[in-house]
């Protein structure tokens, strides 16, 4: 990796980097996954329908897919270290703007603005990622961000809960959006390596869209993602209801199942890519340990989906535990794989292209759950659904994702595939 100083300060240590990106990860989720928290208070109030809910839980995806395509370029030509902070700004301050809301048209305004400051974020975090850590310690800092925004909806319902019972529905989002500018303070004092900030446009060094566009892994990896996010955004989205409506927990149970499994979803993505790590740096095969995590994770998924929808009561819950440790232990490869094939040069382009696709489950998933619900009374095919889903992932991560190893995206003539020289080392292969 070329890292270097910047002209002023000195260069934060690739620690201090990661953590800072799993606390805006933390953040960014924890804002993201408030409504779920707040629905049923909200749904009464509001006097909303289940198809208004799942629309206004889709709202926010129809902006933040669109963006993420635009803002991951905007990431490598003016810098990722500005566009995060941008991005943190908008969305809290969106959140803070629900709390003062009244009507379904102005939450669907600041959902569509939660969505575009929060298409920052993974665009971001993975250029800034690529740059700073070396591959054979990418599981790791993945896993660390993935632990941060997997726990984020569980800080979430924990602290969501605790407010609501103090100042309400509404002083929960204020609360939350405030808390989230503080990000800022230590982000602006912290120096990135200069392959995370600003590339020059003529650079040869970075891939045209076209040649991106024409990797066959990049659509392999973002329709893994579609798989993955799919199930991950229909729990985020509808767990609170699905447990007191169709399984009979109380609110404060409810609050106590879902607290715990979005902590062993975290603890899986912080334990499975440290274990990754481990594993490539004993001279493994980084290709053959992500995609045999992703294979387990997805094929396993299946089966819990269909626990949670047709099992018994005690079933659903040990379904509801697989599912989230499996998502869990799937997302320290999903962006990892990414960011060793495209390299520090295109994975703000590659990333944001990625994320679109794969988001694009967060605008179906919710809505398409609430239609389900609506006219069947039930989850169990909103269920089976999501294991279908899960199903055609196994393909995209195994079947369409090349061998691991960086492109070198100067050999790369138009309309060429894909020509991995670049080799750092036995343990990137």
């Amino acid at each position: 990796m070329n890292v270097t100083q910047k002209s002023t300060g000195m260069l934060a240590s690739p620690g201090w980097i990661i953590l800072m990106l799993a606390a805006v990860l933390f953040i960014n989720w924890v804002d993201r996954g408030s409504l779920g928290t707040a629905v049923p208070l909200m749904q009464h109030d509001l006097q909303l329908s289940n198809t208004q809910l799942g629309m206004l839980t889709s709202a926010f995806f129809w902006s933040y897919v669109v963006l993420q395509i635009p803002v991951g370029w905007l990431a490598e030509r003016y810098g990722a270290h500005r566009i995060l902070a941008g991005g943190l700004a908008i969305w809290a301050i969106a959140t803070m703007l629900v709390g003062l809301s009244g009507s379904l048209g102005m939450l669907l305004i600041l959902r569509l603005l939660l969505g575009l400051g929060e298409s920052a974020a993974f665009p971001g975090t993975s250029k800034i990622l690529a740059a700073a850590v070396p591959i054979e310690r990418l599981g790791r800092a993945n896993g660390i961000c993935a632990f941060a925004y997997s726990v984020g909806p569980a800080v979430g319902i924990i602290g969501g809960g605790l407010l609501i019972d103090h100042v309400g529905w509404r002083g929960m989002f204020v609360v939350f959006g405030i808390c989230s500018l503080l990000w800022l303070l230590p982000w602006w004092a912290t120096r990135l390596p200069s392959l995370a900030n600003a590339a020059p446009p003529s650079d040869e060094d970075t891939p045209s869209w076209g040649q991106v566009l024409r990797q066959r892994g990049m659509w392999g990896t973002g329709l893994g993602l579609f798989s993955n996010n799919y199930l991950f955004y229909f729990m985020l989205g509808w767990l609170p209801d699905y447990l007191v409506k169709e399984r009979g927990f109380s609110m404060h149970q409810m609050e106590a199942w879902g607290t715990a499994s979005y902590f062993v979803n975290g603890m899986s993505a912080l334990v499975i890519g440290w274990a990754i790590d481990r594993y490539v740096q004993r001279r493994g095969s980084a290709n053959f340990a992500y995609k045999s995590v992703l294979f387990v994770a997805q094929a396993g998924c299946i089966v819990g989906m269909l626990m949670m929808g047709v099992g018994s009561r005690t079933a659903a819950i040990v379904g509801l535990f697989a599912v989230m440790f499996l998502i869990g232990a799937s997302s320290a490869g999903v962006y990892t794989m990414s960011q060793i094939l495209a390299g520090p040069r295109a994975a703000g382009r590659w990333v944001g292209i990625q994320n679109s696709v794969g988001n694009l489950s967060g605008a179906v998933a919710p809505w398409v759950t609430g239609i389900i619900v609506d006219r069947t009374g039930h989850f169990t095919l909103a269920f089976v659904t999501a294991a279908v889903v899960s199903a055609l992932g196994i393909y995209c991560w195994v079947g369409m994702v090349p061998k691991l190893v960086p492109i070198d995206w100067r050999s790369l003539a138009p309309g060429a595939g894909v020509r991995p020289v670049v080799n750092f080392g036995s343990g990137a292969t």
